[in-house]
């Protein structure tokens, strides 16, 4: 237990060591009552340019009844914090073999981790590479063209979020935050993330990261199967009986499908074999690329230059209507990474890693679609980005990205006046008419929402800032459906989670959705 001393502000060229001094004076305690002092949390205010702040929440572990103190002070920044304390329900029923996850991205991860953690020994089944080999397979795409289609961006330990910007926001709130981000540090991560408003690994820390996270399930008698797919499943009286895999089945008491949101053919060999599945909205669009440094003139004025404030990054978005435009996964000081999994199609992505320090922020600058857009069969969503990823194949006959600089988009002309934005995007780019490629309904949003979002950060539609396409793998375009108790609607056993089933988005929602299904095997079975 603890008590939080919350809305503490200071300068930024402040120490921070003021703000834990400031707490003791508000908690009115002298030294020696003091177990623990320590920053919860650090944020920036920089609604004023001209009086900005960082915002500190500092935990303190006292001497004396906690709660009765607090009660006393009567102030509304202080507050008493019990202990957070994950306690597993464990069943009792004899479990006749090791849960199966399927995928090793955020979701199957910590599910595997929760298990492994609690003596259920699972078997994960991953169909890309472990990420020394991952990394091999992903630069050379980068740097040649050559796809390695089960080994990608997309496909491999660690999921997608492996080459991203490594955020760990999350809008949930979960008793399970704190350990997983516990779990990060005890396997490499920064400590920072612990307390930082906005933390963030980093695609070169996270990297590590998740290969300790691996080695700490198999020391534990967990096991992680690198380049294996999942073949088929067969559902036995409403329950799942059996995967294949390796051109063998294999007998599966419970079974966890934390597949990603490419996991396209899966999709196709689990609706076949009856298993619910429905299209749901996701969103499509571009990476939009700025200087840093014109982006942080912009945000923080004349402090640009001050050392001491965050990378500049920015969240904005338009609704009219039934269409919503909006930015997602900036990627403060990153680059635009070519992330096609699927031959013959172009896919965007964002990376950044632990400093930051690229010359250009991107951003995924994207609009809502639903079955207006794409129609209302199962996978109509799957082939609409299909369409849009090959579209984009096909006008450059490689995996060179099409590119437009903003001016050129809002004016109607094709191509790139390229000033002092230049494109990351390390394969290549062509000249391009987004236009052409996306629908009219999309293209007017995104020209809607350039025009407000300069109101917002001035020049965010500066002509020379840089558009490269196609970003279509926002979210899953599907949700697996499940009941209450987190199996598949009619399939007991069978448990979908994480962003590819469609119940997250993004790192942290991802792994906690993972623990979560973890939790209900483990109300059922004993280890």
């Amino acid at each position: 237990m603890s008590l939080t001393v919350n809305n503490i502000k200071l300068k930024p060229e402040e120490p921070k060591e003021n703000a834990i001094k400031k707490a003791v004076k508000i908690l009115r305690i002298s030294e020696s009552d003091i177990e623990y002092i320590g920053i919860a949390k650090t944020s920036l205010d920089a609604r004023k340019q001209d009086n900005m702040k960082m915002v500190y929440s500092v935990s303190a572990k006292i001497l004396g009844d906690e709660k009765k103190i607090c009660d006393k002070l009567s102030n509304l920044d202080v507050k008493y914090i019990p202990d957070e304390e994950i306690k597993f329900e464990v069943g009792e029923k004899k479990i006749s073999s090791s849960p199966y996850i399927i995928g090793f991205g955020p979701a199957g991860m910590f599910a595997g981790l929760t298990l492994a953690q609690m003596g259920y020994k699972p078997i994960i089944i991953e169909r890309g590479q472990p990420v020394e080999e991952r990394i091999k397979s992903v630069s050379e795409f980068w740097h040649s063209g050559k796809l390695n289609p089960t080994s990608n961006v997309q496909f491999g330990e660690g999921g997608a979020g492996t080459f991203s910007d490594g955020k760990l926001t999350c809008r949930v709130k979960s008793p399970f935050t704190g350990y997983i981000l516990k779990e990060f540090v005890k396997c490499g991560a920064p400590k920072d993330i612990l307390y930082k408003a906005k933390p963030h690994i980093g695609t070169d820390i996270l990297r590590n990261v998740v290969k300790n996270i691996r080695e700490e399930i198999t020391s534990l008698g967990g096991k992680v199967l690198f380049s294996t797919e999942l073949q088929d499943i067969k559902i036995k009286n409403g329950r799942i009986s059996e995967i294949k895999f390796s051109n063998s089945w294999h007998e599966a008491e419970n079974v966890v499908l934390a597949l990603g949101h490419s996991a396209r053919d899966t999709f196709k060999t689990l609706f076949d074999r009856g298993v619910f599945i429905q299209n749901k909205p996701f969103s499509v669009g571009v990476r939009i690329e700025h200087l840093q440094d014109d982006l942080e003139k912009a945000l923080y004025g004349a402090n640009f230059k001050n050392p001491v404030l965050p990378r500049g990054e920015y969240q904005l978005s338009l609704r009219q209507g039934e269409k919503a435009v909006y930015t997602f996964c900036m990627c403060p000081g990153g680059v635009v990474v070519p992330s096609s999994s699927e031959e013959g199609g172009i896919v965007t992505n964002g990376m950044s890693e632990y400093l930051r320090d690229g010359k250009n922020a991107n951003s995924a600058f994207v609009v809502s679609v639903n079955e207006d857009d794409f129609g209302k069969d199962w996978d109509s969503g799957i082939k609409f980005q299909r369409n849009l990823e090959q579209k984009a194949y096909n006008l450059t006959k490689s995996y060179k990205a099409p590119c437009q600089t903003v001016g050129n988009f809002l004016t109607g002309k094709k191509g790139c006046n390229f000033g002092k934005v230049l494109p990351t995007y390390s394969i290549g780019v062509e000249d391009a008419d987004f236009n052409e490629i996306f629908p009219i309904q999309i293209t007017e949003m995104m020209k809607a929402g350039l025009y407000n979002f300069d109101k917002k950060i001035k020049g965010f539609a500066m002509g020379e800032s840089v558009m490269t396409g196609v970003e279509t793998r926002t979210s899953s375009p599907v949700r697996i459906s499940r009941n209450e108790v987190k199996c598949a609607v009619g399939i007991e056993g069978l448990y979908p989670c994480g962003e590819g089933a469609g119940y997250a988005g993004g790192i942290m929602s991802a792994a906690m959705d993972g623990i979560a299904v973890a939790e209900e095997i483990m109300k059922i079975y004993r280890p």
